[in-house]
């Protein structure tokens, strides 16, 4: 209960801005170091299995699943192919990402948001109408295969 009211809180604040900041791991390592000494364990223990134990979800887990959650909420917001391509393509109903080099619009919460919802599972993504059930099983999806970095996530995402 002490984590959820004093670390969780704080950390779940504005996630979806600063999960992707440069200096978002020194968060995590301070995630981590709160995991190890709620559970005794050792100060260079992997906390991997600490997390699944406690059911709570390391900072990069948290982030993903809150631009998951943006982009249910806010729909309207977001092209889907269909509307940006003319043409009838099997990727039609998928999220239109834009083509950039830019750094800075890749590194962006709308880009990432987008690369994120598009690598779901199909399972997932049916449920993006109910926003209750995609909240929960997003949520399971993460517990289940820990991820400690969007790229980790990604990866997970591509080899599924």
């Amino acid at each position: 209960m002490v984590y959820f009211a004093y670390f969780h809180s704080v950390v779940r604040y504005g996630i979806i801005f600063w999960g992707i900041a440069t200096n978002s791991y020194k968060v995590f390592k301070l995630q981590k170091r709160v995991i190890r000494i709620m559970s005794g364990a050792e100060p260079r223990a992997s906390c991997r299995g600490m997390f699944r134990r406690l059911e709570i979800l390391p900072v990069p887990c948290k982030h993903v699943l809150s631009l998951m959650l943006f982009i249910v909420d806010n729909p309207n917001n977001f092209q889907r192919v269909s509307e940006v391509n003319e043409l009838d393509t099997t990727r039609k109903n998928q999220l239109f990402i834009p083509n950039t080099r830019l750094t800075s619009i890749r590194k962006g919460t709308t880009y990432c948001a987008i690369k994120i919802y598009s690598s779901l599972p199909s399972i997932i993504l049916s449920l993006k109408k109910d926003r209750k059930r995609f909240k929960n099983e997003s949520d399971s999806y993460p517990l289940g295969n820990l991820f400690y970095s969007v790229k980790e996530f990604l990866e997970l995402s591509r080899n599924k």
